[in-house]
């Protein structure tokens, strides 16, 4: 710190510009960087989503006809049983799919943390930097 008292005010709060500026173009490439890697996430999550409710619709019609017809058959029972059984046993299943996918969903925070905690850091720096500078020229 010594070098910074034998130079003038002016020089200081020039060198805090340039500073500040390189310090602000840093968090936004970090928070550029953050919110990428979060919407990765939340892109991953929706595809899980998405893929859990298809596979539940495709398997539900793959298996409907089979298992009404199969259930007809084997208990003797009218197919509109046969179709309720089933039904009900694929809604279950893709409403599980489904809900595990929301879920998923909710724990992703999109909120750029640890900018905004550099961003708060800084501003510290740069009042204490400030201050300094006021208490040299006094």
């Amino acid at each position: 710190m010594p070098e910074l008292r034998q130079r003038g005010s002016g020089q200081l709060f020039g060198q805090l510009s340039e500073d500040m500026t390189l310090l602000v173009r840093q968090e936004v490439q970090l928070a550029r960087a953050e919110l990428s890697e979060k919407l990765s996430r939340l892109t991953t999550n929706l595809v899980s989503v998405i893929a859990g409710g298809f596979v539940a619709y495709v398997g539900a019609l793959a298996l409907v006809a089979a298992l009404i017809l199969a259930l007809n058959d084997l208990a003797s029972i009218s197919p509109w049983v046969s179709a309720l059984i089933v039904g009900a046993v694929l809604a279950i299943a893709g409403y599980a799919m489904l809900r595990r996918g929301v879920s998923e969903l909710k724990r992703v925070d999109l909120a750029p943390r640890r900018t905004v905690e550099n961003i708060k850091d800084d501003v510290q720096a740069i009042k204490d930097d400030v201050q300094w500078a006021k208490e040299q020229r006094s």
